[in-house]
């Protein structure tokens, strides 16, 4: 039974479904009590751009702390964009009155990390995966229950699962619940921050394989955020490589995997794990610790852990470089 007002998908459009220019977040560090005062800002994003197009996965990479989940937040307004511009079908949001974002919010949606914190566990799971249909105030309750019922069998769990509560069920379980209530209001791009990330090895391809299914059914596109770079290969169309708030390295996962052109990034598909060690290539093992985003290194920010790195280096920020689509920010190549 369909719900009124719930089917909004236009025609395709011909620009990119979401594209981002300049994204900058720094979060201000304040010292006091009755007058804080600003002594700092964590440069959280730091003056990204790049786009995602209808359908498509763009695969978000990098060590934990380089902005990659702040960059998602930004996206669907969680978080309040410093400077920069996100544009979502052309539009550009910031330009979007009150209930137009309101709308806008129908579809952009997020699945979360954690299955255990993201469900409130004294909801049913029926009253859960309908919440967001009341809120905007979608079909009648027949028509809600309804809706439940399709989506708890789109994602793999019996529906009379539905008036049992979170704790009755396992983390891969708990996270189809989350899936299942990102999808109700059918949005067309959904944010997955490391969505299998604390889930067994032998659950995560069964959440990765469902969200490809749902991908091919409804048309959606996805910024998958993860440090695995395994699982990134299997879902993504595109990878960014993402370090201490800057894009590094962008391009289709063939190119980026087969030949990794930021010194970064190969650091980063080295310390993949293989079954035959033998025939792999020598690791790049980087050398200190991640910089601190309060006070981030000048020039290039990944040059205090480069093998390669030179005057220019250290001094001037690396240019943006195309090379036949495949994208890198690295004096190397200029």
């Amino acid at each position: 039974m369909p719900i009124r007002g719930f089917d909004r998908r236009s025609a395709s459009t011909a620009c990119a479904l979401l594209q981002v220019q300049n994204l900058v977040k720094h979060f201000p560090i304040k010292k006091g009590i009755l007058r804080p005062i600003q002594t700092g800002s964590i440069k959280a994003v730091d003056g990204i751009s790049f786009k995602i197009d209808s359908r498509e996965t763009l695969g978000l990479v990098g060590e934990s702390g380089c902005g990659k989940s702040t960059t998602g937040r930004l996206l669907l307004g969680l978080e309040e964009v410093t400077s920069g511009e996100v544009y979502y079908e052309g539009t550009d949001v910031s330009s979007l009155s009150k209930p137009e974002v309101r709308e806008l919010k129908k579809d952009m949606q997020l699945v979360f990390q954690d299955p255990y914190a993201s469900l409130n566990p004294r909801m049913t799971v029926e009253s859960i995966i309908m919440e967001p249909l009341e809120i905007h105030r979608l079909g009648t309750r027949r028509e809600r229950k309804q809706r439940v019922i399709e989506l708890l069998m789109k994602v793999g769990l019996d529906p009379k699962c539905a008036s049992r509560y979170p704790n009755e069920f396992s983390g891969g379980q708990r996270q189809r619940i989350g899936i299942a209530r990102a999808i109700v209001l059918n949005p067309k791009f959904i944010v997955c921050d490391e969505p299998v990330s604390a889930l067994d090895v032998s659950v995560q391809a069964g959440i990765i394989n469902l969200l490809q299914d749902l991908q091919e059914e409804f048309g959606l596109s996805y910024l998958f955020i993860s440090h695995d770079l395994s699982v990134v290969k299997h879902i993504s169309n595109r990878v960014a490589v993402m370090y201490l708030g800057k894009i590094v390295e962008m391009a289709n996962k063939r190119d980026l995997y087969s030949n990794p052109l930021h010194p970064y990034t190969r650091a980063l598909l080295s310390a993949i794990p293989v079954p035959d060690a033998k025939g792999k290539e020598k690791r790049f093992v980087l050398e200190g610790d991640v910089p601190s985003p309060i006070n981030p290194p000048s020039g290039c920010r990944f040059h205090p852990r480069c093998a390669h790195s030179t005057d220019v280096c250290r001094l001037e920020n690396p240019p943006r470089l195309d090379i036949n689509g495949h994208e890198v920010w690295c004096h190397l190549y200029a």
